[in-house]
């Protein structure tokens, strides 16, 4: 064992502090709070429901692919779509890279961020 390290005897230390009615769990098992789907019961789940939502999801994917074939008929590419979300996710970069340097500059200079932008012609909606 590494030095400094040692090993608790004492199996349940915080029962001391544990709010009433909380001890007892101390030394039961351990029961992770996130369930498999194996393992979660399927309470409240019947055949009928599962058939409203399949209903539900299809209604949407009819509603999307309306209004799909509306915005194409409207002049709207898929490829202009692709281009300016590429776009966007490059401006999105540039303008991150462009925080971070401001943000280490006001760091060096002992200021805040916003304390720079007057100097750089910058607007806080920026």
């Amino acid at each position: 064992m590494p030095p400094g390290f040692s090993i608790m005897l004492e199996p349940c230390l915080w029962d001391s502090w544990a709010p009433l009615g909380r001890q007892d769990r101390c030394h039961a098992g351990f029961r992770s709070p996130i369930q498999s789907p194996r393992s979660s019961p399927s309470v409240g789940i019947n055949k009928e429901t599962l058939q409203g939502e399949i209903k539900e999801l299809k209604e949407k994917d009819l509603a999307l692919d309306q209004e799909i074939a509306q915005l194409l008929a409207e002049g709207y590419s898929l490829d202009e779509l692709e281009k300016h979300i590429s776009l966007l996710h490059e401006y999105n970069d540039i303008k991150d890279a462009g925080q971070m340097l401001l943000g280490k500059l006001a760091v060096i200079r002992g200021l805040t961020t916003k304390d720079l932008y007057p100097e750089f012609d910058l607007e806080l909606s920026d």
